[in-house]
């Protein structure tokens, strides 16, 4: 893969003082489709990348297993036909390395490299009112002035690493899988313990189960998991996909979650014959179409969320031969419905536990109270002896990416200190208080976790585009969202979010797996097709939720 590091502008190169029309944080999906749409207007814009490569999520994220649970012919960008046709998938749900290559693919055909700092992280930014201005502060020591503020950090970045007391005792290497070292990691004949089953720990557990010398998972909450289908894709099948760009491009825009497929069926008016034909021949598709496109009700109705649950943990017992496994790993409609979690997709996930070198321990009520320098001690006492440790331990979803910086709007008010007492914005897309700084993968759109992520990323950024052109043809240099805006879409929000299942699961959607987190349903709910058509209504009517001056 080709590096990008070398071409990249770097600290030293009179960055003290620079002034720029737009910073960009982030070089990943988001990110430079924002850079490349910002350039082409003329705009003076750079991007400020963590990593020393492009990426974003599919830099950090290099861990053992990880992969699309997105089809690759849909996660593209679609603004350009060429772009699309030029790149081939090798199977349908590509791995991450495969994944980092389109991205260096698409940063080396639009020339985006020239335009982006590697190795440097945003620390702080401030909004100077009297200047009307960003003030935007890395950790090589730039100071930018800025008129934008572009915040492409993404909804899943800000990983818990420091969740144990005695972590920094451990004998062993600790690693968690956002932040996988690009070096080989030599797990060979090791004890291993992977903490959480979520998707992440899911595609860890399943890819290094008959590599290491014995391996102990340990599962707080089970999970529904539908069976990945990854064919490899012959020439013929990428000509096929190919052909059908058009047809992506008009479709999935407008899809409930940003995919090809979108609600079929209606419950009621199905017998319990059909209903049952119909899942079963959807769970086969071995994709994520039977949590977002088969019934829309399970979302709403208690009874059709239990038959559906019951549906698929029954495909789950199946597979399993230990009662003892099946209460550890499989969740019961009792715990919660189907898809008011994230599903995960898996390969020959729970074959794994039959393995004799694998152990299932649940901390669902014996929780890992330390780390040792020997391993993991739970609270009944029982020591867990290990040389790795990997914490799938989830994210501050949504927040986090912006809250570990220092973000500092009117009055010297603190994005931090907002969200850590009320989680709220205008669309996802602007947080009132904090004039110029516009934002994606943020709470309260599609984009922080209900939306196949290209689809709602290429949205968001083209609404950011378009409305900073606006401000320029009309001689305008600020625009904020008004306080009535935002409190007229948060109330839009939590309305829909509280007519559905969703808000009654304890979950990283919610927010619950971060203490004192605000709880709120992250992402908008309402759909992926209502909430463009949202913000193009928002647009054409003059932005009356915003204020411009």
């Amino acid at each position: 893969m080709t590096t990008t590091t070398d071409t990249a502008p770097q600290a030293g190169d009179n960055q003290a003082g620079l002034e720029l029309d737009a910073v960009v944080m982030g070089a990943g999906v988001a990110g430079l489709y924002q850079l490349y749409q910002l350039r082409e207007q003329g705009l003076r814009v750079r991007a400020y990348e963590e990593g020393t490569g492009v990426g974003g999520t599919w830099y950090w994220n290099r861990y053992p297993g990880a992969r699309f649970d997105s089809e690759g012919y849909i996660y593209q960008y679609l603004f350009s036909e060429e772009l699309y046709k030029e790149w081939s998938w090798s199977e349908k749900f590509p791995g991450q390395e495969e994944v980092e290559s389109w991205l260096q693919y698409v940063t080396d055909k639009l020339d985006l490299a020239k335009d982006i700092q590697f190795s440097t992280r945003v620390t702080s930014a401030h909004f100077d009112e009297d200047r009307g201005r960003w003030t935007i502060r890395t950790s090589r020591g730039d100071v930018i002035d800025t008129q934008f503020f572009i915040t492409c950090g993404g909804m899943l970045s800000a990983p818990q690493q420091n969740v144990f007391e005695g972590q920094d005792t451990f004998h062993g290497a600790i690693f968690h899988t956002s932040r996988w070292p690009k070096e080989p990691v030599d797990l060979e004949g090791k004890r291993v313990g992977v903490i959480g089953i979520g998707a992440t720990g899911i595609q860890v557990i399943q890819t290094i189960a008959d590599k290491v010398g014995h391996l102990t998972v340990f599962a707080r909450t089970p999970q529904y998991t539908l069976p990945m289908k990854n064919p490899k894709y012959t020439p013929e099948d990428q000509a096929a996909y190919k052909e059908r760009f058009q047809e992506i491009k008009e479709t999935i825009p407008h899809t409930f979650a940003g995919f090809a497929y979108d609600w079929e069926y209606t419950w009621e008016e199905c017998t319990p014959e059909k209903r049952n034909e119909i899942l079963e021949e959807i769970y086969a598709d071995g994709s994520l179409k039977l949590w977002l496109a088969s019934f829309a009700e399970i979302f709403f109705y208690e009874d059709i969320s239990r038959a559906v649950s019951e549906f698929v943990r029954q495909k789950m017992c199946d597979r399993l031969k230990d009662p003892q496994l099946v209460d550890i790993l499989v969740p019961t409609p009792d715990d919660y419905g189907f898809g008011t979690h994230r599903v995960p997709l898996e390969r020959n996930y729970f074959e794994v536990y039959h393995r004799d070198n694998v152990e299932a321990v649940s901390v669902r009520n014996n929780k890992i109270t330390e780390v040792l320098p020997e391993g993991l001690k739970l609270a009944d006492g029982t020591v867990y002896e290990l040389d790795v440790i990997i914490m799938a331990t989830g994210f501050d979803a949504g927040t986090g990416a912006l809250k570990r910086i220092d973000v500092r709007g009117r009055g010297g008010r603190s994005l931090a200190e907002d969200w850590n007492t009320d989680i709220r914005t205008t669309m996802g897309l602007m947080v009132e208080g904090y004039p110029n700084m516009l934002t994606t993968a943020v709470p309260l759109a599609p984009s922080a976790a209900l939306c196949n992520m290209t689809t709602c990323l290429q949205q968001q950024t083209e609404w950011i585009s378009e409305t900073i052109k606006m401000l320029r043809e009309q001689g305008k240099s600020v625009i904020e969202p008004t306080r009535e805006g935002q409190d007229a879409w948060v109330e839009h929000h939590d309305e829909l979010a509280n007519a559905t299942l969703v808000p009654k699961t304890d979950s990283w959607y919610m927010g619950s797996n971060v203490p004192g987190k605000p709880r709120r349903l992250l992402s908008y709910i309402g759909g992926v097709g209502t909430y463009r058509e949202k913000c193009r209504e928002e647009a054409e009517a003059g932005y009356p939720s915003f204020r411009t001056s």
